[in-house]
């Protein structure tokens, strides 16, 4: 499935973002680091010096202007005034964006266990229009079992209390909640085949996530997708990769890479291009999606 090209055009107005909660606060973020990068591109005016504006380091402006950390209304205000835009309501709509940006969404109640890394993609992930992912350890999140979910968590964190697990695997079932909603995203899943022979929890529970498989594969915007062990070493990528499309122009593309520990985000159109091919390869030579139910139908088999 190759990615669409984006549409050409000139860029919405930020009038056109504010008051749509649909949008959600991480993707305005996004969207307003990217704004404000432009302008400061446009000003020829260094990270040091708008970081100097608002009392930061050059570093912090980078965090900003990837949407990685929410914005400041005075600093906004700041920066606008450096990057010569001085029309009230031009300015004015961006402080608002500003201030939506910084609401909570709802995964903000579970800060106390959201690592900070991973809130990033938890709002993107709202956020998407087009979700592919392709995973080598273990399901996607969003196609987890409550059962399957804690057994793979206690794995990430092997010291951690039993109310912490609780939490994080509740975590997990909330975000799930967006593939069944109103203008749901769609997902496109692609499997290895070792992820799903790992007995995780033991028959009854890998059983069970069999089935749950089974059942969210025949949503409309699911398609689900196995790469049996005979997938080629071109295509293969060896690490989860996870690609976010949004439907809004101004959003780009995301990739976000996970480790044990943490995470990368990549935008720049020459990243997207490499992981898009890879996951291209990996729909050509992954089975079909209509031969996953009968793959994952041996499976329960083998389990019973």
């Amino acid at each position: 499935m190759t990615a669409m090209p984006r549409p050409n055009g000139e860029q919405s107005s930020l009038r056109h973002y504010l008051d749509r909660p649909q949008i959600g606060p991480t993707a305005l973020r996004v969207l307003l680091g990217g704004r404000l990068r432009r302008l400061r591109q446009e000003r020829d005016i260094t990270r040091v010096q708008a970081g100097k504006e608002i009392r930061a380091s050059d570093a912090k402006i980078t965090r900003l202007e990837r949407g990685q950390v929410g914005f400041k209304q005075r600093d906004v205000a700041d920066l606008l005034t450096l990057y010569h835009v001085l029309d009230e309501a031009e300015r004015a709509d961006y402080v608002e964006m500003a201030r939506q940006a910084s609401l909570p969404g709802w995964w903000h109640r579970y800060n106390d266990v959201l690592e900070s890394w991973f809130e990033l993609h938890v709002g993107l992930e709202e956020a998407a229009s087009l979700i592919r992912t392709y995973e080598v350890q273990f399901l996607p999140g969003l196609l987890q079992t409550p059962e399957y979910a804690r057994v793979v968590t206690r794995l990430g964190y092997p010291d951690a209390p039993e109310s912490k697990i609780n939490r994080l695997v509740e975590l997990r079932m909330e975000r799930q909640k967006l593939l069944t909603r109103g203008g749901a995203p769609r997902l496109w899943a692609v499997v290895d085949e070792a992820v799903l022979r790992r007995p995780f929890g033991g028959p009854a529970v890998v059983r069970r996530q069999m089935e749950h498989l089974m059942e969210v594969a025949e949503l409309p915007n699911v398609t689900l997708q196995i790469a049996p062990f005979s997938v080629g070493a071109m295509a293969a990528a060896g690490t989860p990769i996870t690609i976010l499309r949004f439907s809004e122009p101004d959003l780009p593309d995301k990739v976000y890479l996970e480790n044990l520990t943490g995470a990368v985000y990549l935008d720049k159109q020459e990243e997207i291009d490499q992981y898009s091919l890879i996951m291209d390869r990996l729909v050509t030579e992954a089975n079909p999606p209509q031969e996953a139910a009968d793959y994952l139908k041996g499976l329960i088999d083998q389990y019973s």
